[in-house]
């Protein structure tokens, strides 16, 4: 009787446990290693404001479930109040998953949103060029925004991290002649959404690791048909990595001088050329 009362005794207090940790949605704290450097964007390019309501393109790679998890610890610790929420683009490509974010996003206390459709078909009725990692971003986003106007939330989260914005520069200099790269905080042609990107003063190392040791939920090679083939854009950022191991500060000098193609004061997106993650 005693064993089988603390064998139930030790189940009840585990499901204590369990209920508290479900009830603390906060319970994975980002690492001051990011957080610094996105409460410097934030600040520096005045991101968030007070009432914000802020949709996550959360695509399930671990940059946007990375920024998830800083937002909602933002949003629960900044002095800023904003809402937020999450939605899900589903290019309908055999292989690709995102069912488990549902649950993630209840369990952050996120509002979820689940768009579909079949971008594939899309692109070979409408694509120009040969990029279709372009053409499904492109895509992407407009769903992104038809679902922000519906929802009525007014601020576009992407996850775009400085290596990304890096990779960009370089490659509209070497292959297109132009100056161009990734904003942090813009406003769409329409005049009606924000675009910003918190991560951009952050490493993809840094978004790596960390959503390796919080044991996020990623869903591995989220877009099958951009990682079943080489891509411009990895040769770049193997370019790149190469040329840091020479220069530690590769990419501190590429950020001050993205400066003025970053600053949200340009066209809006006029420099938009970004990836999805």
């Amino acid at each position: 009787m005693n064993d089988t009362h603390s064998v139930e005794k030790t189940n009840e207090e585990n499901e204590v446990k369990l209920t508290k940790k479900e009830r603390t949605k906060d319970w994975i704290k980002p690492p001051k290693a990011i957080m610094k450097p996105v409460g410097r964007a934030m600040a520096q390019f005045k991101m968030l404001r007070d009432g914000d309501r802020v949709m996550l393109g959360l695509s399930g790679g671990k940059d946007s479930m990375a920024l998830l998890v800083i937002l909602k610890h933002l949003q629960r610790h900044a002095p800023v109040k904003f809402d937020l929420a999450a939605c899900t683009i589903d290019p309908e490509i055999p292989g690709f998953d995102p069912s488990p974010l549902k649950e993630w996003c209840a369990k952050m206390d996120v509002p979820y949103f689940y768009e579909s459709e079949d971008i594939v078909a899309l692109a070979e009725e409408r694509m120009k060029g040969n990029s279709f990692c372009s053409f499904c971003a492109r895509q992407k986003r407009g769903i992104l925004y038809t679902t922000c106007r519906r929802e009525g939330y007014n601020v576009l989260a992407l996850a775009q991290h400085l290596d990304d914005l890096a990779e960009s520069f370089i490659m509209s200099a070497f292959n297109a002649g132009q100056l161009r790269t990734m904003k942090a905080h813009y406003l769409n042609d329409d005049g009606d959404i924000r675009i910003i990107r918190p991560l951009v003063r952050v490493r993809e190392n840094q978004t790596r690791d960390f959503a390796k040791t919080a044991e996020l939920p990623v869903i591995p090679d989220n877009c099958p048909a951009c990682y079943a083939k080489p891509q411009a854009r990895e040769e770049t950022k193997q370019l790149l990595l190469e040329q840091e191991k020479k220069n530690k500060h590769l990419y501190a000098n590429l950020w001050t001088a993205m400066q003025p193609l970053i600053a949200d004061d340009n066209h809006a997106g006029a420099a938009d050329l970004a990836t999805d993650e």
